[in-house]
């Protein structure tokens, strides 16, 4: 029996700098997440200690995400040591948790290994946090999804590789330059202080300087050009933007931010930390900036599986409520118990402009992208500082361009485009930590709504952010929603490549009238299969598919255009003398309340109502496990136009991902099925 020791544990907030050799502590442990879940929990219990000669990386675990380290529920607490009692509570077998509760936390563990891009799926920093907390202070993996290696930098956990790791467990001493070597130079400073908000303290101190790069004149991608316009002078931390920049892929940066946002899940800590770094009377530099949506948990109470933790909710709506009153920031908390909207569609709707640049707590923060701004998503420490200072600091991304020729087919819409390229791109991991940057003369065949499914999903590719080029049908979408914006005020924000400019991920030819309906297999959206026109409109790969469940919403598929597709097919339907099939329960959740509204002025309402659809309020829900529509059982299968579709997302039931036509039209035939124009005609 291995004798398990409990971490010593210690605020983030208060960490001393770094001392410049790691070692493994005496009699603690090294945990591996392997892909037999037999001896994991032999690991957790103390029977064994397991080295890298008895696992290869090819027997440990893949794209550990995040929903798996802190599943929703778990994130209801704001305060992250009682986080940590429930780490990796969504990692199960068989409906069983592999991790009981404060497993991790009693098992003696200060490194944590697995295997290709640890930390995918939702930006939570919650999974850090349920790691750091129980005391790991080393992840060790083949890759890091981008938000997740940020966020375990802020936390001040170091990240290696295994070479590394062979040589911590020989007992050796290793330089921390090692574990910081390939990291731009502000990256650097912050591993070596600690943390972030040890490095901001030190920043504000005058103990470090952080570099503006000296790059020459060079041709630019979209996300380096607006990088370039907010970068700060050297050594300053006022918010002027140094004259005429340029940046390269690498170059570490302190940049000014445009916009940001939070919501209810994340809001809390964001008070929290900030709190108990500045004291009870912080403040915020420039409010009029930053926002609080009330969207996430809206649906909590009625999905019927947070009964218990309903307490715990309603805490983290105090407390953004408070965080509201004090700061000032823009308030989109619910009135009457109704939602304004999911904070991304209403961002990109009300405020974020073209050469905007945006960071807010969310991973599809990115859908502000098809604005033309760069926009992702960052944890509440790193949220927290940039409200404190109004900077923040990045290392300019490589970008990928994916040049769109031709006009799509009847029925394969941009949500079909996306699981194409998780299937051909993402999965071989080109656009990882990449921006994605979509052009070309087939882009003007979307819609600004269609690029925002675009631009939303880029955060499935594990990409940094997507970006669409921007034009006259954006801008007037963008101005029609903007009182006294004008279409010429905004093109001037905008931003566009230069020719010449450089992609690390290479440019994508994808000719978009090659392209068919697709869809995903459960458990991951780069599992995606396109339809068969030899079959019909079945998806051959997959079969036919008995459904209970189809989902149309979230901030991917509640817009104004995928409630028109809904609208489409059920309208076809009911020509046809067709409904939603017996058996099925087919629910469609609005985006925000102007897409409600639009909903009814165009009669959509109606004809839903008349089908047989269950329609929603305003707000986020299945999506994230938390509203109707999630399966509450493992056998119930579910076809959804939502943007991930990891195991336990949304809910214990087995989820195919899909368009929103696909959806629909599954929902009348009961199966699988990809629309085609006219399916229904007698």
């Amino acid at each position: 029996m291995v004798k398990r020791r409990r971490a010593n544990l210690r605020p983030y907030t208060r960490m001393a700098r770094r001392a410049s050799t790691v070692r493994l502590t005496p009699g603690r442990r090294v945990l591996f997440l392997t892909r037999d879940p037999d001896l994991i929990r032999r690991q957790l219990r103390g029977e064994i200690d397991l080295t890298l000669d008895d696992v290869s990386p090819g027997q440990l675990l893949d794209d550990v995400n995040t929903d798996a380290m802190t599943p929703a529920w778990v994130c209801f607490d704001h305060r992250p040591e009682e986080i940590a009692v429930h780490a990796y509570a969504g990692l199960t077998v068989k409906g069983e948790r592999l991790f009981p509760p404060r497993a991790l936390m009693e098992g003696g563990f200060e490194v944590i290994v697995s295997g290709e891009r640890k930390g995918v799926g939702s930006s939570r920093e919650t999974a850090v946090q349920a790691e750091k907390w129980s005391g790991i202070r080393i992840a060790v993996a083949a890759s890091f999804a981008p938000i997740h290696a940020r966020n375990n930098v802020n936390q001040g956990v170091l990240m290696a590789g295994y070479d590394v790791l062979r040589r911590l467990m020989r007992g050796e001493g290793v330089l921390l330059d090692e574990f910081t070597r390939d990291l731009d130079p502000v990256t650097r400073m912050v591993v070596e202080q600690g943390g972030l908000f040890p490095f901001s303290q030190a920043l504000a101190k005058g103990e470090v300087r952080a570099p503006v790069p000296k790059t020459a004149r060079r041709a630019m991608t979209m996300a380096e050009k607006i990088i370039a316009r907010h970068l700060i002078p050297e050594g300053s931390c006022q918010l002027s933007v140094a004259p005429n920049p340029h940046v390269k892929p690498g170059d570490a940066v302190m940049v000014t931010v445009d916009a940001g946002y939070s919501h209810e899940f994340t809001t809390a800590q964001v008070h929290y930390f900030l709190q108990q770094e500045y004291g009870p009377g912080y403040r915020v530099k420039n409010p009029e900036r930053f926002a609080v949506f009330e969207d996430h948990l809206i649906f909590a109470e009625e999905a019927g599986v947070y009964t218990a933790h309903m307490g715990k909710i309603e805490t983290l709506r105090r407390m953004q409520r408070e965080f509201q009153a004090h700061t000032g920031v823009r308030d989109y908390n619910a009135a009457g118990g109704r939602s304004p909207g999911i904070c991304h569609e209403v961002a990109r709707e009300q405020f974020i402009d073209p050469g905007d640049f945006v960071q807010a707590t969310d991973s599809h923060t990115c859908m502000g992208g098809s604005n033309g701004a760069l926009a992702f998503g960052v944890g509440a420490t790193e949220y927290a500082a940039l409200l404190a200072s109004g900077f923040t600091f990045i290392e300019t991304p490589e970008s990928i361009r994916f040049e769109l020729t031709g006009a799509p087919r009847a029925g394969v819409t941009a949500k079909d485009l996306m699981l194409f390229i998780l299937w051909k791109y993402a999965r071989q991991g080109l656009t990882l930590n990449r921006v994605m940057e979509f052009g070309g003369p087939g882009l003007s065949s979307f819609t600004p709504d269609e690029r925002a499914t675009l631009a939303n999903m880029a955060t499935e590719c594990s990409a940094r952010a997507g970006l669409a080029e921007v034009d006259d049908a954006t801008l007037a979408w963008m101005a029609a929603r903007r009182p006294g914006a004008s279409i010429e005020t905004l093109r001037r924000k905008a931003v566009a490549p230069d020719p010449g400019a450089e992609y690390g991920g290479g440019v994508h030819a994808i000719d978009l009238s090659a392209l068919r309906p697709m869809v995903a297999h459960p458990g991951d959206p780069d599992r995606g299969v396109p339809s068969d026109p030899t079959n019909g409109a079945l998806v051959a790969e997959i079969g036919r598919v008995k459904i209970d469940i189809a989902y149309g919403g979230s901030c991917t598929a509640g817009k104004r255009d995928d409630i028109d597709m809904y609208a489409r097919v059920m309208r076809e339907a009911l020509r046809a003398g067709r409904r939603v099939a017996p058996g099925v329960e087919f629910i469609i959740q609005f985006g925000s309340e102007e897409v409600a509204r639009h909903a009814r002025e165009a009669g959509h309402v109606e004809v839903f109502e008349k089908c047989g659809v269950r329609l929603i309020a305003p707000g986020c829900g299945a999506c994230i496990g938390c509203g109707p529509g999630m399966s509450l059982r493992p056998d119930q299968v579910t076809v959804s136009a939502i943007n991930r579709n990891y195991r336990g997302r949304s809910g214990p039931g087995r989820l195919y991902l899909a368009s929103p036509l696909t959806v629909a039209a599954s929902a009348v035939t009961g199966v699988i099925t990809a629309y085609e124009e006219g399916m229904f005609a007698p």
